[in-house]
């Protein structure tokens, strides 16, 4: 299949390095999904039995479509959109492109307010504020939080223009550079609350819990698309982040094994963070299926009578915060990169104008548990109603999209050649999972999101 002529036009912006670029997709990957979602999904699913289908599910249906994605953005050397016109040769293909760009900004006006929630409780614990909730009352705290018109709104605000920050610096000095120096500091502090977790005494019961599987619990249908939808959220599938980011990179070698180093990592992160959630959890009795609220209530609990609680407690709200904050940075790129290669505008007004949109967006999320409590389209509040038309909606059918264009529209030669993976066996696997495999899974994930309405 003939490809568009620009294809081989340079590209603005690249990454300086395979680290940075390694990096920075492992950045994008790592976020509040490997921690707050990772944990109450896990907890919510039976612990180890909800743990082993992930792990599979990464394998047979995660890796093989963020190879897609990224060689979707390397061979066209664009934005989310401008690669499936470039690629399939007509401009009605952008389409595709235009699900995962829709999804990436609607997960991030609900997803600053969570991180703002983060940054609240991170500057709490380091003040001292939230030293002296008294035991039991977490809840009411939270609650009380959630529900004021101003002080969300505030956090939200700071969340997005931290991250903006960061876009605004440009690929090189903003997210390549920060990637470097925010991802170590990540891996540390997780692998020390991990450590603390395991030194418990009573933690044994939550790693069984995450480690022992339950086996009748893979008789439950939910626990499947549970898995499969953490895969998504997780590691940023189908939200035009992997094709932006493959768009960047100068270079042919490696990309199978940086889709493997990636998706590893992403998920060796959500073990660690389970590692220094559960065994706190189990020892202090308290439940593990505690939903959405588990970082914010539960946590908080165990904190407040763990030895050494208020230091686990600083940590572990700074270990989420810069997970955010990366998490965010790959958002917001998405339509950044979108708008200065269609619309031509220079990055700071393009990063301004998504900042802005975003927090306005967002807004509705950040006050539905207070001002518009009593809004709740379809029986839901509305981050809740956002979060399942982006999760549960926009980006299986993304996903879907994806392997169909790459499966059925995209040349199997051309394909396997940007794969990087001519030749091998398994590109040949690589190959028959996108073709057959994937679209039939992802279509079930989407029907499950469709009735779940």
């Amino acid at each position: 299949m003939a490809v568009d002529a620009s294809l081989s036009e340079p590209r603005r912006a690249q990454w300086r390095s395979r680290l940075g670029f390694v990096l920075a997709t492992t950045g994008a990957a790592v976020g509040l999904g490997n921690v707050w979602r990772f944990a109450y999904v896990a907890g919510e699913n039976g612990g180890g039995a909800f743990l082993l289908v992930y792990i599979a599910c990464v394998v047979l249906i995660g890796m093989p479509l963020l190879v897609a994605e990224l060689a979707l953005g390397r061979i066209a050397q664009r934005d989310a959109v401008r690669s499936f016109e470039l690629i399939g040769g007509a401009r009605r293909w952008g389409a595709v492109g235009w699900i995962g760009v829709a999804a990436s900004f609607l997960i991030l006006t609900y997803y600053a307010v969570i991180a703002g929630w983060v940054l609240r409780y991170l500057a709490g614990y380091a003040t001292g504020v939230l030293w002296h909730v008294p035991a039991g009352e977490q809840a009411q705290a939270f609650a009380a939080y959630i529900a004021q018109p101003i002080e969300p709104v505030v956090w939200q605000f700071v969340a997005i223009a931290a991250s903006a920050a960061i876009v605004l610096a440009g690929v090189e000095r903003g997210i390549e550079a920060v990637s470097k120096a925010l991802l170590p500091v990540l891996g540390l502090v997780v692998v020390l609350l991990a450590g603390y977790g395991l030194a418990l005494q009573g933690g044994e019961a939550g790693l069984a819990f995450l480690f022992a599987p339950d086996w009748s619990a893979l008789g439950r249908p939910g626990v499947y698309l549970a898995a499969l939808g953490q895969t998504f959220f997780s590691i940023g599938l189908a939200m035009g982040v992997l094709i932006t980011y493959g768009g960047y990179i100068g270079h042919r070698g490696g990309l199978a094994a940086t889709a493997a180093v990636v998706a590893g990592a992403d998920t060796v992160f959500a073990i660690l963070a389970g590692i220094a959630i559960f065994p706190a959890v189990f020892a202090f009795g308290l439940d593990p299926a505690q939903g959405a609220t588990l970082a914010f209530v539960t946590l908080p609990q165990v904190f407040s009578v763990m030895p050494a609680g208020i230091a686990f407690g600083l940590g572990f709200f700074l270990l989420l915060a810069v997970a955010a904050i990366t998490s965010m940075v790959s958002l917001i790129e998405v339509p950044v990169a979108v708008m200065i290669d269609r619309l031509g505008w220079p990055r700071r007004r393009a990063v301004l104008m998504l900042a802005a949109a975003a927090f306005l967006g967002g807004l509705p999320s950040a006050l539905g548990f207070g001002l518009w409590r009593a809004v709740t389209p379809f029986g839901h509040g509305i981050l809740d109603l956002v979060d399942h038309a982006a999760s549960g909606l926009l980006l299986p059918l993304s996903g879907l999209a994806t392997v169909l264009f790459v499966g059925w529209r995209w040349s199997r030669k051309a394909a396997l050649l940007a794969a990087e993976l001519e030749g091998s066996a398994f590109g040949a696997c690589w190959w028959m999972l996108l073709r057959y495999v994937l679209p039939a899974v992802i279509a079930v994930i989407l029907l499950g999101g469709i009735a779940a309405l």
